[in-house]
Parts: structure tokens; C-alpha cells; sequence
């Protein structure tokens, strides 16, 4: 069906002139004559995007537009005018105008801001539909490891316990914070976050408690902390592990008599605040080395959530690469990217340091550089920063150092078309139309590491290092997908 486009202006022969230019474009037309009659038609009935006039004698356009954003925020409204200033057009712009075009109109211009504006809504709502589909808590993942943080936060989340979130930088322990705070009875509540390790030591207590007006040096106001902001909400204290000695005794008085004190002030505040922490520090080794209170470490661990690093869990990689896809194409309005099963083994293949945070910001990478549609194998290698190209398929050897103590090599069951010859381009693995996305994935991953150990004379360890792999991963891997020392292509 076409996009019904709302035309408002108080002058009849422009809402005709416009209404029939668009028309003829394939849009479908509402008209108002004033403010209050387009607020009452978008009320009333569905309409893609508005176009009006600023200047209007019951209601100017910009008090509409404002009232317009409250009763539907999504709503791209183009603003029109013929006496436009600049001073208009950006107090337009942050009352939430998509755009703002000067009187008189160009037809060609006016369909161009249209056909935006109306592009952009359409990646907004595939966007917020992407991130409905994310999975269980706004987490992608149907690994172990997720499940068994799915199920903690299921089961801790209604409880007024303390959470302590362990993990590397990167793998989402502000998203299992959040989820806590969401899936909990505060939910209605403020969920506030301090980063311990960003603000500095002298005004962290400023910023957790609040200060009184001429406290210190730039206090020139009275100044609510964090746990007031967050009263009948979650705290979320992240990096605790860098919170100074002298503040944690005074956390520590908080958390166990729930009142405060501002900076500078007298009066004792009281506080209903469920704190979460979280940290990518080992505590109990910052105890043993007194930098960290081991009083403070049992009151906010009451229930520990430990959020894995994306190498141990690399079966959530192609859900994770293709979510992040999608959501990075209609973010930047690029068209959607498929990724070939070559490429996903090749990001597969990859240690991700920087975890979930490096990931995504690796696929953005990827929707806003790749020419596509299909990410190939090179666009990968490129993406990645310590990728390097595998080494050409050797010719056929006979023996290894495969030592004499191994047991005869037990050939597991082949892959799907194991009995065709072996392609003669590095990147030959073929797609399978019979076959699931996972399924050639684990192809494509089976058959790289045939090459890698046949080039290795089946040496793991330096096959491991060539991939860019664990060792105890690389036994993994090749354990999940049935081979052994001595399969590898020859």
C-alpha cells in the first residue's frame, strides 16, 4: 500500500498543489488547514510522515511538531516555510523535524526529503524489530554459557540479592546488569550506573553520595549522587575493583546501613538502592594483595555472575555475526549483507580480545566497507586485524610426525561430498543447497583445518598458531567436528 503522507497548511491552493504532486508520485494524501486538525488526524488514523508549514495563525508548526513528537515520536514530520531562518530550521531539527525544506517548494527536492525520511523510519523500525528479536534479556546466544547465565538471571532477578558480574572487558556485563534491573520488581524504578575506573579518585565520593553547595572548590550548587538517583532503583557500580581503599569503607557503611551523607552536608540521607557490581578483576587476588576489602567483596557478593569471554563460546558466533549484520546495515541505511560460510569460518577462527564489543564494532565495519552483498573470504581476512591468509593447499605427502606412540587413525564420517576432488582455489568450499546455514558452516570449518594440518604435516600445535587458536580449543574444535590427527586432506 502506498505511504500516506500528512499535508498541514492553512492555505488551500498549497495543500492541492502539493497533495496532487504527490499523488502523482504514488503517495497517498491526508489534509489539514490547521495545527489541531492533524493533530486530531494522526490521532485518529495511521499516517507514514507529515509535511508542514511553520507558519500557521491557530497553532504554529513548531508547537504541533512538539506535540506531534510526544504523541508519536516515530513519526518523521518535514517542516516547510517561507520565511525559513536558520534560528527555525534548527530549533525544527531538536524538536525532532526529519527535515526542513524553504518555500517555495521544489518538487524534485521535497520528493528526495520524502523518500528519506520515510527510508529512515523503515530502518528504525527494522532496527527496533532486530533488537526484539535478540533473544531472551536483549542476549544473543543459545550456547551453555548463555543458558547458564539465562537461568541466573532468571532465578536472581526477582530477589532483592546483591549481583556481582565477573568477566573481561567487552562481554556484556552491563547487559546482564540491565536485564537484573529489568526483570526485577524495581523495573519501574531508575536504573543509574557509575563507572569506578572513569571518574577520579577525588570526586568519586561526589559522585556516588552528592555534595552541598560550596562543599569544595566548584560545588556551586547542591548536587544529588547516585545512590539518591537511584533510590527504589538499581545501582550499577561498574569496575569496582578500581574504586580507591578510602571509598570503600564508606560504600561499605552505605550498603550495610542504607543512609548516607552528602559532601559537605550534615544531614542523614535515607536510601532503598539494590547495588550491582561488576568487575574484570580478579577480587580475591586484589584482597590478598590488600587492595580491595574483603568485607566490602562478601556484601556485594551475594549472588556472582560470571560472563564468559567470546572465545569460550564460539557457538553463538553466527547468530551473534548475523544480528549484528543486520542491525549494522539498517543502522548506517546500507542494504542488507549475506555472509558466506568462508568468511563466518574465517571470523570464527578469531579470538575477538575485545569480545562482544570488538565483535560488533568489527561487523559494523564490515556493513559500511563491504561492496557485497555476499562478504566473501578476502572482506574478512581484511576486516580482522591480526587475520592473515591461510597457506596454500600443499601437494600430497605420505607419513608426519605423528609419534609412534598415536594409535592407527580412526577416519571419522566424512563430509558431504568428501568424495569429490579437493577444489584447486584456497577458498573452493561450495555451499549446499540441501543443507542448513550450520551445517555448511561446520563444512567450511572442517575443511580449513584439513588443509592447515595437511600443510603442518599434522603438527596441532603449529596448525593451532597458523589459526590463531588456543591449543586446548584447537583439540576442541576438531573433536566437535569428528576429526583426528592423520585425517587431514592428502
Amino acid at each position: 500500500m502506498p505511504a500516506a503522507v500528512l499535508i498541514v497548511d492553512d492555505e488551500k491552493n498549497i495543500l492541492l498543489t502539493l497533495s496532487q504532486s504527490l499523488q502523482l508520485a504514488g503517495y497517498r494524501t491526508e489534509l489539514a488547514s490547521s495545527g489541531q486538525v492533524a493533530l486530531d488526524v494522526v490521532s485518529a488514523r495511521p499516517v507514514d510522515a507529515v509535511l508542514m508549514d511553520v507558519k500557521m495563525p491557530d497553532m504554529d508548526g513548531l508547537t504541533v511538531l512538539a506535540r506531534l513528537t510526544e504523541l508519536k515520536p516515530d513519526l518523521p514530520v518535514i517542516m516547510m516555510s517561507g520565511h525559513g531562518t536558520i534560528d527555525t530550521a534548527v530549533k525544527a531539527t531538536q524538536l525532532g523535524a526529519r527535515d526542513f525544506l524553504e518555500k517555495p517548494l521544489a518538487r524534485d527536492r521535497l520528493l528526495v526529503a520524502l523518500r528519506n525520511a520515510l527510508k529512515h523510519q523503515a530502518a528504525m523500525e527494522e532496527l527496533q524489530e532486530l533488537r526484539a528479536q535478540l533473544g531472551r534479556f536483549d542476549m544473543v546466544g543459545g550456547g551453555p554459557a548463555m543458558q547458564r547465565i539465562f537461568s541466573l538471571i532468571q532465578r536472581t532477578a526477582p530477589s532483592e540479592g546483591r549481583v556481582l558480574i565477573t568477566g573481561e572487558n567487552g562481554t556484556g556485563k552491563e547487559l546482564i546488569a540491565r536485564a537484573l534491573h529489568q526483570n526485577s520488581r524495581r523495573k519501574g524504578g531508575p536504573f543509574v550506573k557509575l563507572n569506578c575506573a572513569a571518574v577520579p579518585h577525588d570526586l568519586i565520593e561526589s559522585e556516588l553520595f552528592g555534595h552541598e553547595k560550596g562543599a569544595f572548590t566548584g560545588a556551586v550548587s547542591v548536587r544529588r549522587g547516585k545512590f539518591e538517583l537511584a533510590h527504589e532503583g538499581t545501582l550499577f557500580l561498574d569496575e569496582i575493583g578500581d574504586m580507591p581503599a578510602a571509598m570503600q569503607s564508606k560504600l561499605l557503611r552505605v550498603l550495610q546501613e542504607g543512609e548516607l551523607e552528602r559532601v559537605g552536608g550534615a544531614e542523614t540521607l535515607k536510601v532503598d538502592v539494590r547495588v550491582i557490581a561488576a568487575t574484570n578483576k580478579n577480587l580475591e587476588k586484589e584482597i590478598a594483595a590488600g587492595r580491595f576489602r574483603e568485607d566490602l567483596y562478601y556484601r556485594i557478593n551475594v549472588v556472582q555472575i560470571h560472563s564468559p569471554p567470546l572465545r569460550e563460546r564460539r557457538e553463538d558466533l553466527p547468530d551473534l555475526i548475523d544480528t549484528f549484520l543486520r542491525e549494522a546495515c539498517a543502522k548506517n541505511g546500507r542494504r542488507p549483507l549475506a555472509l558466506s560460510p568462508d568468511a563466518l569460518a574465517v571470523m570464527s577462527a578469531y579470538d575477538y580480545p575485545g569480545n562482544v564489543r570488538e565483535l560488533r564494532n568489527l561487523v559494523e565495519r564490515l556493513a559500511i566497507l563491504c561492496e557485497g552483498p555476499v562478504v566473501s573470504r578476502t572482506d574478512a581476512l581484511e576486516l580482522l586485524p591480526r587475520g592473515r591468509p591461510l597457506p596454500p593447499m600443499p601437494e600430497p605427502t605420505v607419513g608426519g610426525d605423528v609419534p609412534a606412540a598415536q594409535p592407527a587413525p580412526v577416519m571419522a564420517a566424512p563430509p558431504a561430498a568428501a568424495s569429490e576432488p579437493a577444489p584447486s582455489n584456497p577458498g573452493g568450499w561450495k555451499p549446499r543447497v540441501d543443507q542448513t546455514f550450520r551445517e555448511q558452516v561446520e563444512d567450511a570449518e572442517r575443511e580449513i583445518i584439513q588443509r592447515v594440518l595437511a600443510h603442518t604435516h599434522d603438527n596441532v600445535t603449529e596448525a593451532a598458531r597458523i589459526l590463531d587458536l588456543e591449543r586446548g580449543h584447537f583439540y576442541k574444535k576438531m573433536k566437535a567436528l569428528g576429526l583426528r590427527r592423520g585425517q587431514s586432506e592428502s
